[in-house]
């Protein structure tokens, strides 16, 4: 009973409504957000209750908060947003060489959207990073660090933490001669990635018993668990988030889990304007912060969904274009 406890809670971390108080049910809280979603502001645990939390409004209230973070995707309304600013800020993304680390490594749960927005900022830029998969579970591999949550990257052996945080310091540094933080426009989108769109998804992704149970597979074959941990996280865990959605969805006064998706999706359609990105000719940060929380969804039947009822389909695989391949090297 205590590790089915534990299995749900990681569940509702994952989604952002874990509710459990153990040390033991933080453990698995972590796991599930580590499936389903991100941390809030930028750290992600994939689904750590931290994470997720902070991601969610600081998730350091429960897991229920961090799970919700992760896993959000919902689109608010844009205004158009053609600035001078805007437009420079997304021409000079890729120009600058100013920044060279020797080496770049990234602590993170695979299917966190968090972490994919880390990723997404570093395959763009095409910085050379190496990948440690941490447990969710146990969190052995960041035992050194006081931070224990995801991402977290460390840079010439210097440590950086939470994702928005983390790509600023990254932007600035490669473009000391710009404002990581953008126009209104920019900012206002990639608060909306971290704030709404994540408390969307949960709902859709474990809306159904096999839709949980889908997410729960990618998650346990990506994610680092023992064999014990991956039969155990993918079949408990996928029904306790199929129950916790439930909760998530009332919380957050969603009625109709894929109407919300889809208003979601198309709100940041319509916060395009008709530009190829919402920077212009070339992606900007929020364009890379919404490809990097949809990432880890877009082939699971939710995303799928969204792509085939929404027009976002067309940007998304601009995004992918434009990010280009991984430009992580093995270790």
């Amino acid at each position: 009973m205590k590790r089915f406890c534990a299995i749900a809670a990681i569940g509702q971390a994952i989604v952002g409504g874990a509710t459990a108080k153990t040390g033991h049910h933080h453990r698995f809280i972590q796991v599930a957000l580590f499936s389903s979603a991100a941390s809030l502001p930028g750290n992600s645990h994939w689904f750590s209750h931290h994470e997720i939390a902070d991601r969610f409004g600081h998730c350091r209230r429960s897991a229920t908060d961090g799970v919700a973070g992760t896993m959000f995707f919902s689109v608010a309304a844009a205004t158009p947003s053609s600035s001078l600013t805007g437009n420079v800020h997304a021409e000079e993304l890729q120009l600058s060489k100013n920044f060279l680390p020797k080496d770049v490594v990234l602590y993170q749960y695979e299917a966190c959207p968090f972490c994919n927005k880390v990723r997404a900022f570093l395959d763009y830029h095409d910085i050379p990073y190496k990948i440690v998969e941490v447990n969710p579970m146990n969190k052995r591999e960041i035992k050194w660090s006081g931070y224990k949550k995801v991402p977290i990257l460390m840079v010439d052996g210097e440590q950086m933490v939470n994702s928005s945080e983390i790509i600023d310091e990254l932007f600035q540094r490669i473009h000391p001669e710009i404002s990581a933080s953008g126009d209104d426009e920019e900012r206002k989108w990639r608060g909306w990635v971290d704030n709404h769109l994540v408390h969307v998804l949960p709902p859709n992704i474990y809306r159904t018993t096999s839709e949980a149970l889908e997410s729960f597979n990618y998650i346990t074959s990506h994610g680092n668990f023992s064999l014990t941990e991956r039969i155990i996280a993918k079949y408990a865990g996928a029904a306790a988030m199929y129950f916790v959605s439930k909760k998530l969805k009332k919380k957050h006064n969603i009625t109709d889990e894929r109407a919300a998706l889809y208003e979601a999706a198309e709100m940041w359609v319509d916060a395009l304007s008709g530009r190829k990105y919402h920077g212009g000719s070339k992606p900007n940060l929020a364009d890379l912060a919404v490809f990097g929380i949809l990432r880890p969804i877009r082939h699971l039947k939710s995303g799928i969904d969204m792509v085939e009822h929404t027009r976002i389909g067309e940007w998304y695989a601009r995004m992918e274009t434009a990010v280009g391949d991984s430009s992580r090297v093995m270790a």
